[in-house]
């Protein structure tokens, strides 16, 4: 594009739009409090969570009768009976 006549004035139109008027005062800022709720998914969650925890991973008690029976010679498995056991639970597990 080709500006032919008085560059001048079309100098004048640019400056004209550059002007700024007075900024009134802003109001002052209140700042909000961050909120944080929780669902009632994630509460049922953090109950049952709490829960598990007071349950011990393994029962002491099966420990100890274990521990005994195989201390006396009193634990004899069959690799029969393992075969079967290992079989059912990867039968269950594709179920």
């Amino acid at each position: 594009m080709k500006i032919t006549g008085d560059i001048y004035n079309v100098a004048k139109v640019y400056n004209k739009q550059k002007s700024v008027g007075n900024i009134a005062k802003a109001g002052q800022v209140i700042p909000k409090k961050d909120v944080v709720s929780i669902s009632n998914d994630a509460r049922d969650y953090q109950t049952v969570a709490k829960a598990l925890k007071d349950i011990p991973d393994f029962r002491q008690s099966k420990v100890d009768e274990f521990s005994e029976l195989y201390r006396s010679g009193g634990y004899d498995v069959s690799g029969k009976e393992i075969v079967e056991k290992l079989g059912k639970s990867i039968l269950d597990k594709k179920a």
